[in-house]
């Protein structure tokens, strides 16, 4: 039977059941939504209202989960039960083949003078994932569906793993104040038991220039410090495998964008030699090739007491680098939407984070 809310307020020992309303124009919702999206019960960020299709038609609400992922939200208005379904399927087959740079595309024209990568940041409080679009969510808005509509999502979504639902809107009155209440045709568990609609498709990941990679390079008091690595020209990482296992895998030749963590990226340079582990690492001082062990550094290379031994994976490893440009960590450049991940180095091919970079330490062909 079709889904019904209610809503009752307890007064004394009774329950009083608050009368539904009917909203002043379901446009209502569809602002309500794009002003919170959360009022779906999960933090998205809206990138389109009214989104025109090459076939003509309008998405009411296209948003974004933190994963990247899409959601294409259409109100039932005043479209009968299986249109809205059918509709709704219609724009999944549109968005779900939308590459990176069309979906960026469409969340600048919407979002206007703020980029995206920083409103993405600002709403979920992490850079751009690498990939984009990889999976979609087709929610139908609507106050009610016809029972016959309703096993039609049941079975697309149970069956098929199509990932459609229903989110039933009621809106409420009681003594001057007005509520709204949600609910979901399908559970949460069982959209998690679908299968994932359609497959990921080249284009929705940001390409890698083939050169380029992000190293986090960890500046706390007392440890390892910036100011040697701008010195004698390396990057390091240790304490444990988790921690050195990606700088190790820096190829020769890399192009390393360095940031500190909590603070800003402070040089771009490019790797000259593979990593070695810090009591074995050598570097060029005044064109002699010396051990950086024997360097007067500022900061500690060794993880854990004195006696205690460094093995492969506890050890510090550095990698050799020739910096174009490097500045203090006073200096350190960030701005909102730029790129950072807690691994100590990967790939990095947002054109977002490269772009300003290239802007800001003047180093020419960074792109």
């Amino acid at each position: 039977m079709p889904v019904e809310m209610g809503m009752w307020r307890i007064d004394g020992d009774k329950p009083l059941r608050l009368a539904a309303a009917k909203l002043p124009t379901e446009a209502t919702l569809e602002a309500y939504l794009e002003q919170d999206p959360s009022l779906l019960g999960e933090r998205l960020l809206v990138i389109g209202r009214q989104l025109k299709t090459p076939h003509g038609k309008f998405i009411d609400l296209l948003a974004m989960d933190i994963e990247g992922n899409l959601h294409v939200l259409e109100l039932k208005r005043d479209k009968t039960p299986r249109d809205v379904v059918a509709q709704v399927l219609d724009y999944g087959s549109w968005v779900t083949n939308l590459q990176r740079d069309q979906v960026i595309d469409i969340a600048n024209d919407h979002l206007g003078e703020a980029p995206f990568e920083a409103a993405f940041e600002e709403c979920f409080g992490t850079s751009v994932p690498d990939e984009l679009n990889a999976d979609l969510k087709l929610v139908v808005v609507a106050t009610d569906l016809d029972e016959s509509s309703e096993r039609i999502v049941r079975y697309l979504s149970g069956t098929f793993g199509v990932p459609i639902n229903v989110v039933f809107f009621a809106y409420l009155e009681d003594e001057g104040r007005r509520y709204l209440a949600r609910t979901w045709l399908v559970s949460e568990e069982l959209e998690r038991e679908a299968t994932s609609y359609g497959n990921k498709k080249k284009g929705k990941r940001a390409e890698w220039n083939g050169r380029d990679w992000f190293v986090s390079f960890g500046d706390a008091g007392g440890g390892r410090s910036s100011k040697d690595a701008r010195r004698y020209g390396f990057v390091s990482a240790g304490g444990g495998a988790w921690y050195s296992r990606t700088l190790r895998d820096l190829p020769e030749g890399a192009r390393i964008n360095v940031c500190i963590p909590g603070a800003g990226y402070v040089a771009i340079g490019e790797t000259i030699g593979p990593a070695q582990r810090f009591d074995r690492a050598h570097v060029t001082v005044d064109g002699v090739e010396v051990p950086l062990a024997t360097q007067p550094l500022t900061g500690i290379y060794t993880h854990g007491g004195p006696s205690e031994p460094q093995s492969d994976d506890r050890a510090e490893w550095v990698v050799p680098a020739r910096w174009f440009e490097a500045v203090p960590a006073e200096q350190a450049y960030w701005e909102k939407g730029m790129f950072a991940n807690q691994n100590s180095a990967c790939k990095l091919r947002q054109e977002f984070t490269l772009e300003r970079l290239a802007q800001h330490f003047h180093v020419a062909d960074h792109l």
